[in-house]
């Protein structure tokens, strides 16, 4: 009975410990991609050190009034996941959706500096031949279509110029789904981080569905799907789809959750997968922001798309700044999920996890409102989400119902 105990004991403890961060690292990601950060943290960083995105002089035109932006993104681990739905499943619309991951980590980030329209894009598909067929290919492509036409509809140009699609079964387990976007943009049209002391932050809800959505949205985006997937969804999956993971990956940490993808859940009185929940395509706020920039590009201070690194991404773009989130959005259904399967600390939820909002402005509050409207036009909630105050060192606080953070 000692011994037993004994090991019990040491069992607790040992889950005690293994902290996010390492359940991540032993999962072969990481929230805040610090190593990469340190290898690249002596390449030039553009002509704005601050700006969301990396801005280069017009090379194309030679013309010092214009400059170039170029941006490459993936799908990251979301494929993953599709395939394992789309196995399960059979429903080939999710591949849609996997191509609008890609397409929107790129695009969206480039609207981060003023950037909405003429935007060029290539694409490039690594997959493995054994398990992704060419009828995958196809609706990738279409769903690739599908958004340009309905960003088109929205007054915003996007230029598909090819791409590449390799066989490469060696290196890749199931599908990988990659854009590169370009654009030229006229200097003065940029907008360069320059958040201010006194501004307010309007944030733009990653939930529920818009008017150029066809279903409602979970909010996901394209980050934090390795622990989404693996803590949420069951250990039967890891003997049925073993390509959907890395075999060196502690068994304890693969899908370790109780839903099975065909699960459902009520939301506003409808009933959605969890799997359709944690696939909600990336949201794109082009149309958004396209009315917004149009309309106040000149005060805009600042735009954040809460990517990598979620609700502390700002503090990458700040200098003596203090940015204070005190007026959230309510945690929707999706990120409850995540935290109630995978009992990840509050603190980790929200460096990995949007948690309800996507996309920021930092604005003067006089225009807060008018920003606002025009994104409830579109269905999608908007809101004073908190403010800036000017301070010695940069810093990011959430107050929240779950606690008060500190980054």
């Amino acid at each position: 009975m000692g011994k037993s105990y004994n090991i019990n004991y040491l069992r607790t403890i040992n889950r005690r410990i293994m902290t996010d961060a390492s359940k991540y690292d032993q999962r072969g990601v990481s929230a805040d991609k610090s190593d990469v950060h340190k290898a690249i943290k002596n390449l030039d960083k553009g002509l704005f050190d601050l700006a969301f995105c990396k801005i280069l002089p017009d090379i194309v035109g030679q013309d010092e009034t214009y400059c170039n932006i170029m941006h490459a993104d993936t799908a990251g681990t979301k494929p993953s996941l599709a395939y394992l739905y789309w196995k399960e499943t059979g429903d080939m619309s999710v591949w849609q959706g996997i191509v609008q991951d890609a397409l929107v980590m790129n695009l969206d980030d480039m609207a981060c500096v003023g950037c909405v329209d003429d935007i060029i894009i290539s694409s490039t598909i690594g997959r493995n031949k054994h398990l992704i067929p060419g009828e995958v290919i196809t609706a990738l492509i279409e769903g690739c279509t599908a958004f340009i036409e309905e960003m088109q509809s929205h007054g915003i140009s996007i230029h598909l110029s090819g791409g590449e699609t390799a066989d490469v079964g060696d290196i890749v387990r199931t599908l990988d789904v990659g854009y590169t976007a370009f654009a030229r943009l006229k200097r003065r049209d940029l907008i360069v981080n320059n958040i201010k002391g006194g501004d307010v932050i309007v944030g733009l809800a990653s939930y529920g569905q818009s008017t150029y959505e066809d279903r409602y949205n979970g909010g996901m985006g394209s980050n934090g799907l390795t622990s989404a997937r693996h803590d949420v969804f069951t250990k039967a999956y890891a003997d049925k789809y073993p390509e959907t993971y890395d075999g060196r990956t502690n068994r304890d940490l693969v899908y370790s959750g109780s839903r099975k993808v065909t699960d459902t859940i009520d939301i506003d009185g409808q009933n959605i997968t969890v799997g359709q929940l944690v696939l909600s395509p990336t949201r794109t706020y082009l149309p958004v922001l396209k009315q917004i920039i149009d309309q106040f590009r000149p005060q805009i201070n600042g735009i954040i798309h809460c990517t990598g690194g979620a609700q502390t991404k700002v503090k990458k773009f700040i200098k003596q700044k203090q940015v204070i989130k005190d007026s959230l959005f309510e945690l929707p259904p999706l990120f409850q999920l995540i935290q109630s399967e995978s009992r990840t600390e509050w603190r980790e939820m929200y460096q990995v996890f949007n948690m309800g909002h996507r996309m920021e402005l930092y604005v003067p509050e006089q225009i807060a409102e008018d920003i606002i409207s025009i994104s409830k036009g579109f269905n999608i909630d908007a809101k004073v989400i908190g403010r800036v105050e000017d301070a010695d060192q940069s810093s990011v606080e959430i107050h929240s119902s779950y606690g008060q953070f500190t980054y």
